[in-house]
Parts: structure tokens; C-alpha cells; sequence
């Protein structure tokens, strides 16, 4: 049975579903595609709702165009708000989500920037991954007004706009500035599990150099994409051996990896000079990423070594920490769950994921971190990143509900951790 300031929360989330599902639908409605990364116009919208809803501080904090420029963004930003109970001397939690999404792309029976409720679930882009938190995490710290008097700590929003390109100047660039200092943080998530350890990633671009010659005399140059075919099988080769190697955690089971992009040379009847490849390898929470690293690059020189005149450059693009696993009976991880049984009934997946999300900047920087939030059961269940993406609402109130008890329970003592 919940008390009563509980009964108090759940009753204010109820009450104030409707403009708790009309947010999502505007900032759902607003383009946010990352690339090409220009997203001031949801920024300043998110932050003049913020302050309209009665968050005073609510900030709208750019980022400098070198910042952005060095991630690939036209644009950065971050927006910022919070919530002080009592003296403020207990707990600060950090809510953090992104509004930046993948392109849309083909495919799309709802309009994907209509936001349109159909049968319970909202459409387009970005309501799965992550609008549906911002919304969420806005109303859950809401929701702890009604009860403010009984809570001691601090709440902070914390929503930034480059998760896409890898959050270098969203959560990371907020903690390095300090703009925010949390003892915990919740990160955009799932309202089906509980998700405390993701894998890594590693973005490598290979470039083979050879030689130009004309396709009528071709032993006069050196075949760059001749080179980079042997690169490329000896990669699939090594890529073969990663299903040996299962992680523990579960929800993530063995590495990846994938050649997403290919190009090189410069007409038909010209001997190709330059081949350039781009690959992701997804790291487990078990593998240290220089060890990763250095043994793709032991492959690939290898397998260039028996083509005279090729040279090649490797250059990292992204290395993404893996997170975790955050353990089971953390203070974090315990309360959230034990919220979650209460709403939902049951006992809630404390899982992994196989991707890599902004939470890990939080841990990187020692704060304990779990992703939850507004999201589906599965990325394919919600269509996140295809077309047709949606969340349903009643995961969106769900979420909503398990969050600001969670952080009833973690702010109403004014410990510290």
C-alpha cells in the first residue's frame, strides 16, 4: 500500500496526464534531426516551457560553435532546471534525456513530426527516443511539488541535444562545467526494465593509399581497393571469432561488428588510388576498449602487408565507454525497483543493453547511474529509429509515476550518499 504522499504524487500525475501528453506532442513536433545537428529552435522551446510550468531557473545554455563544430553540429545546447527541497543539503539527482534524433528516413504512415495520438500511442520521431523522457522526467519532478515540505535535496532536469554524435557536449560538457554536480542520476531508459550496463562502441575509419594508374596499364599503380578487399575479409574473418565471447550481463550477449560505409575510387577505367572504410565495433562491459582497439588495428595491418605500395591511416572517430553493471542491490537501483513493483506489479528485468547512451558520462564522471524512463519494451517494439516510431501512453504515465516515487524515496530522508 503507498502513503499518502505518494497517493498525493500519483494523484497530481493523473490529474495533469493531458498536458503531460500534449508536451511530447510539441516538442515532438519541433525537427530535431542530429545530423545536421541545429537544435536551438527545441532548446529555447523546452526551456520557455520549463519556465512556464515554474521551474525559475530553467537555463538555455549554448554551446560554442568550435564545440559544436568539433562534434559535427551547426549547433549545441543544453537546457537546465531543478527543483530545491528544504535546505537543499540532501541528495542531487540528475534526470537526463536528449531531444535529438535520427532523421526520420522512408517508410513513415504517420507523419513524423504530426505527434499524433492513434489508439494510445504517440507518433513520430523522436517520441520513443528520448521526447517521452523529457516530457516524463519534467512532470515526475512536478509531481514532487505536492509533497515538497516532507523532502530535503535537490532535482535537476537535464536535457541536451547531441546524443546522436555522442553526448560530448550534453551531459559530458555539462559535468566537466559544472553546471551540474548530481550524487545520482536517472538516464533516458525503458519503462518495461531496469537497465544498468550498456556496451561500448568504437567508430574506426580505415583509408588504404595506393597509386593511380590507367585501367589499360594497371601494374603500373597500386590498387587501393584491391588492399582494402583484403582488409575487409580479414575483418569479417575476426568478426567470426567474436561469437565466442559472451558477456555476462544480461541482455548483452557478444560483441559486434560492422563496415556501415564504403568508398574509393575515381572513375571506371582509373585504377583506385584511395579506399576509405568507417566501422562500428560494439564492446562488452567485460572488454577494455584500447585492448579492442589494438587488435583491430593489428588485423588490418596485417592484412595490408602483402601489397607493396599501399599504405594506410587508421584514425579513431568514436570510442563510447561501456557502462556497468551497476550492481543489483545499489540504494539507486533497489528503490527504483521496488517503485516499479509497487506500479507495475512483479518484479522488473534489471538488464543490460547492447547499445551505448549518454548515462555513461555520468559514471564516467563517478556518479552512479541507471537508465529508466518513458521508452518501450524493446527498440523494435517502438520502431526507435525507423519509421513509425511511438511511445504508448500509459508507458509514458507509468514512467512518469515510477520516476517521482523513486525520487520521493530518495529525497524525503535528506540523506547523502
Amino acid at each position: 500500500m503507498l502513503d499518502a504522499n505518494k497517493q498525493k504524487i500519483l494523484q497530481y500525475i493523473d490529474a495533469n496526464q493531458e498536458r503531460l501528453i500534449q508536451f511530447l506532442q510539441e516538442i515532438v513536433t519541433i525537427p530535431s534531426d542530429n545530423p545536421p545537428g541545429n537544435c536551438h529552435q527545441i532548446a529555447h522551446f523546452i526551456q520557455r516551457r520549463l519556465c512556464e510550468f515554474g521551474f525559475e531557473d530553467a537555463s538555455f545554455l549554448a554551446v560554442s560553435p568550435e564545440e559544436a563544430a568539433a562534434v559535427s553540429q551547426i549547433e549545441g545546447a543544453n537546457v537546465i532546471a531543478s527543483s530545491t527541497f528544504g535546505d537543499g543539503t540532501g541528495l542531487e539527482i540528475a534526470l537526463n534525456a536528449h531531444g535529438d534524433v535520427v532523421p526520420p528516413g522512408l517508410g513513415w504512415t504517420e507523419d513524423p513530426y504530426g505527434g499524433k495520438n492513434v489508439d494510445g500511442k504517440i507518433y513520430g520521431r523522436g517520441a520513443a527516443v528520448s521526447k517521452s523522457d523529457i516530457a516524463s522526467y519534467t512532470f515526475a519532478a512536478l509531481a514532487l511539488r505536492q509533497v515538497a515540505r516532507d523532502l530535503n535535496g535537490r532535482v535537476v532536469l537535464a536535457f541536451n541535444f547531441d546524443e546522436e554524435t555522442g553526448g560530448m557536449i550534453g551531459p559530458k560538457w555539462l559535468i566537466h562545467n559544472n553546471y551540474i554536480r548530481p550524487d545520482l542520476a536517472i538516464a533516458a531508459g525503458f519503462t518495461h526494465s531496469i537497465t544498468n550496463a550498456h556496451n561500448g562502441c568504437l567508430h574506426l575509419e580505415i583509408k588504404t593509399i595506393g597509386k593511380s594508374a590507367h585501367a589499360a596499364v594497371p601494374y603500373t599503380g597500386h590498387d587501393a581497393l584491391e588492399a582494402m578487399t583484403a582488409v575487409l575479409l580479414a575483418l569479417y574473418d575476426y568478426r567470426r571469432s567474436l561469437s565466442d565471447i559472451h558477456s555476462s550481463v544480461e541482455g548483452i550477449d557478444s560483441p559486434s561488428l560492422v563496415v556501415g560505409l564504403i568508398k574509393g575510387g575515381t572513375n571506371t577505367n582509373v585504377v583506385p588510388d584511395e579506399c576509405v572504410i568507417r566501422l562500428d565495433r560494439r564492446i562488452i562491459p567485460e572488454e577494455n576498449a584500447e585492448v579492442v582497439e589494438a587488435m583491430i588495428r593489428d588485423v588490418v595491418e596485417q592484412a595490408v602487408k602483402p601489397f607493396p605500395g599501399i599504405k594506410i591511416e587508421i584514425k579513431r572517430i568514436l570510442l563510447a565507454s561501456n557502462l556497468g553493471p551497476i550492481a543489483k542491490d545499489s540504494r539507486l537501483v533497489r528503490t527504483l525497483a521496488t517503485n516499479w513493483s509497487e506500479l507495475m506489479g512483479g518484479e522488473p528485468p534489471i538488464e543490460g543493453v547492447p547499445l551505448y547512451t549518454d548515462a555513461r558520462h555520468f559514471a564516467e564522471a563517478g556518479v552512479p547511474v541507471v537508465m529508466f524512463g518513458a521508452g518501450p519494451r524493446t527498440l523494435e517494439e517502438a520502431n526507435g529509429h525507423r519509421a513509425d516510431e511511438h511511445v504508448k501512453i500509459d508507458d509514458l504515465i507509468n514512467a512518469t509515476k515510477i520516476v517521482a516515487c523513486t525520487l520521493y524515496d530518495l529525497l524525503q530522508s535528506g540523506e547523502t550518499l
